[in-house]
């Protein structure tokens, strides 16, 4: 019996060490996604219609004209629940200023999508992409993934992963306007 524990103890400090890097990795990846395309910058940002919390459609193109922050995120995500806060300050700051900022939620009930935003007291706007169509079109392979677009509908830029505080998102909103757009 104490030399089968032994092998046992053997056997599992060899996996650990493969466990801890697939760990690893994972976490550096961000939260998985599906990808079908990678737009570049500079790409014109593809047309969508989806749905807010309140039931509302809303598609890209009636917001020609302005610049759109659009990110990809979803509530079980860690990456993107620790970029929630920053995100939402960047939202009350620039959306008198003409930005147009969409949360686009991938895969999840418009109910646990609700629950979540009102447990946190975020109030930015939230669209629905259920089925993934939005996600798949931009070419998202991780969560978070957000987008900026100029007042053209052309990407300017593209951010894979978490931003780490509100200043980094600003950086690039602020590019946005920067190049005069408003």
């Amino acid at each position: 019996m104490g030399m089968k524990k032994v092998k046992l103890r053997k056997g599992l400090l060899k996996i650990i060490p493969i466990l801890t890097l697939i760990s690893t990795l994972i976490v550096f990846a961000g939260c998985a996604g599906g990808s079908t395309s990678d737009l570049s910058i500079g790409s014109k940002a593809p047309d969508f219609e989806l749905f807010d919390l309140e039931g509302t459609i809303h598609k890209l193109s009636d917001y020609k004209g302005t610049p759109v922050l659009l990110n990809f995120w979803a509530t079980w995500c860690g990456p993107c629940r620790s970029e929630m806060p920053h995100l939402e300050v960047v939202y009350k700051e620039w959306k008198d200023k003409g930005l147009t900022f969409f949360a686009v939620n991938v895969g999840e009930r418009s109910t646990d999508v609700i629950s979540f935003m009102d447990y946190f007291g975020f109030s930015m706007p939230v669209l629905l992409d259920n089925a993934k169509t939005v996600m798949r079109k931009y070419g998202v392979s991780g969560i978070p993934t957000t987008y900026f677009i100029d007042d053209d509908g052309i990407i300017q830029g593209r951010v894979p992963g978490a931003f780490p505080d509100r200043e980094s998102i600003e950086k690039y909103v602020t590019k946005l306007f920067q190049q005069g757009i408003n």
